[in-house]
């Protein structure tokens, strides 16, 4: 099992290595030490300087901030509560018309809008599209995940967190 440095890890996660070495990382055993890399890598990337916990996404993060834990975006923009659905303080654009629909199903493959509609999440600070659903009209907006960060320190990686 190999160790990669952070050199590489930031590597991959920019995309910049070439397909033969990132599908060997991809495919071949963690070493223990990869996940704390990784934030390493990403809290190296951002400008502010709450804990990193959890990515949520590849710009959107669970991090440890000054009123507690928060999910926010790498712009800084604080959603709130990571128990709340961050989505909710989103800027959210619906697509559920034959014309929204056309701009990103450019052929004859567009859905029906009476069937499904697409949206959108966009931090309202940077604009950076953080998410997509393609659901049903009226289907509520999905809450991905709520992680039990504890457990997964303190079973997982070995390292208890600080309070909330």
């Amino acid at each position: 099992m190999t160790a990669y440095g952070t050199e590489i890890i930031r590597d991959l996660i920019a995309g910049q290595l070439p397909w033969h070495q990132t599908k060997h990382i991809m495919s071949a055993y963690k070493d223990e030490t990869r996940f704390l890399t990784y934030l390493k890598v990403v809290q190296d990337r951002v400008k502010w300087s709450d804990r990193i916990l959890l990515p949520v996404g590849p710009h959107l993060f669970i991090v440890q901030s000054g009123h507690g834990r928060v999910t926010k975006c790498e712009c800084g923009h604080d959603f709130g509560n990571y128990r709340r659905n961050w989505k909710l303080s989103a800027l959210i654009h619906v697509r559920n018309d034959r014309e929204s629909l056309r701009e990103i199903y450019p052929n004859n493959d567009i859905p029906d809008p009476e069937w499904m509609e697409i949206r959108e999440f966009l931090c309202p600070s940077c604009g950076t599209l953080h998410e997509v659903e393609a659901c049903p009209p009226g289907y509520p907006v999905l809450f991905d995940f709520e992680p039990d960060l504890d457990g997964f320190y303190r079973d997982w990686l070995k390292a208890p967190l600080s309070e909330e």
